[in-house]
């Protein structure tokens, strides 16, 4: 094997892709600072027990494991920042009030999220911590919309969905709440066979609601119906209640209900959404609320957010016409460096040519020149 290849969906970024990545990645932490979000940066690896505390089996078995040389601990590579960006609001900040973090990173997973995606994600994201009302939801939910926006994708499919249902449905059977994780797996596959089998011994109750959730999905309308066929317990009244203001709240984006959609119910404590975008078939963002995660840090905090892979949202995007650019010839005459650095002063983009070489740019249009004319370093502009 040639020893340049890379590993399986692993892949370098090349100029123009990574200048896509890096103008977003300004573009998305500034947006972020207006409405109020601080930067933090983790680490890339940490012990595996902080790591993985609170995170569920599915970043378990997404994280990369390896052995510190110094310490003799296991640690692991990050494959999603929230849990590390929950340690900070709980360990470091630890502050009473509302906090809002933002953060941007490299991650790495043993296997890809989808199809055609990639290993090492570049996550970008926000969380809000200290307020449990769906205040913060909302905005997260309005935060996410708007940098899929800023990033000039406008047409955006939102689907929501409300763990609150299903934990309503199964709180009081206890048989049902025993098989929580594998009810939660068979109603995201909408698997409903074999949920008929597992439900068989539920209460009758239990077992029609259960069956109920994989034909909840749809438009709007879909709360309505929930709310005939689910029982009229309070949590579930409150889950459809809060979905229904974050529908009426998402108007500039097509939205989709299903309530048994239940991705990353590992550690997703209520509303949780998905974004896509048109002719794609992953998800372009995830997020929602995930109170319990502090906990496992030893001080639970209501917490909310989402998070976006910039790689995946710059390979959508379309190329970026190339940056006009100064062209000058290499000399150590004075005037000369004095003139280029005049240029680069006022923003201009100037490249020496080295003695010997063309330029062969993929990111530059050289649609100027610095030449000597009359005695003085000017610039012309090239035909």
């Amino acid at each position: 094997m040639p020893n340049w290849l890379l590993p399986e969906s692993i892949a370098d970024v090349l100029p123009s892709e990574a200048r896509k990545i890096e103008e977003l990645r300004r573009q998305l932490l500034d947006h972020f600072r207006l409405y109020g979000y601080e930067l933090v940066m983790p680490p890339m690896l940490e012990y595996l027990e902080s790591l993985l505390t609170g995170a569920g089996q599915d970043t378990d078995l997404r994280t990369f494991k390896l052995v510190d040389q110094m310490s003799g601990r296991t640690m692991g590579i990050r494959a999603d920042m929230t849990t590390q960006v929950a340690r900070i609001d709980a360990h470091l900040l630890n502050r009473t009030s509302v906090t809002r973090l933002c953060y941007a990173g490299s991650v790495l997973q043993t296997l890809p999220s989808g199809l055609h995606a990639t290993r090492e994600p570049l996550q970008i994201g926000a969380e809000i911590y200290g307020h449990a009302g769906l205040e913060a939801d909302a905005e997260i939910q309005q935060l996410a919309l708007a940098s899929l926006r800023l990033a000039g994708f406008s047409r955006v499919r939102l689907d929501l969905c409300h763990v609150g249902v299903l934990q309503a449905i199964i709180a009081d059977d206890a048989q049902a709440s025993r098989q929580a994780s594998q009810l939660f797996a068979l109603l995201q596959a909408k698997d409903i066979p074999d949920l008929e089998a597992i439900s068989a011994y539920f209460s009758p109750i239990t077992r029609k609601a259960l069956l109920a959730l994989p034909g909840l999905y749809g438009d709007v309308s879909v709360l309505e119906q929930a709310r005939s066929v689910l029982p009229p317990l309070p949590g579930i009244a409150k889950a459809l209640d809060e979905l229904q203001i974050l529908v009426e709240l998402a108007a500039d984006a097509d939205v989709i209900i299903d309530l048994a959609d239940l991705r990353g119910y590992h550690y997703h404590s209520g509303v949780m959404f998905a974004a896509y975008l048109p002719g794609l078939p992953n998800a372009v963002a995830r997020g929602g609320r995930y109170d319990h995660v502090g906990e496992a840090f030893g001080r639970a905090r209501p917490a909310t957010g989402f998070s976006m892979d910039l790689r995946e949202l710059a390979r959508l995007m379309p190329g970026a016409p190339r940056k006009p650019a100064v062209r000058a010839p290499w000399s150590t005459e004075p005037g000369l460096r004095e003139k280029i650095g005049e240029l680069r002063e006022a923003g201009e983009i100037v490249i020496q040519r080295l003695p010997g070489h063309d330029n062969d740019l993929d990111e530059f249009d050289c649609d100027r020149a610095v030449v000597f004319d009359n005695g003085n370093w000017i610039v012309q502009n090239l035909g």
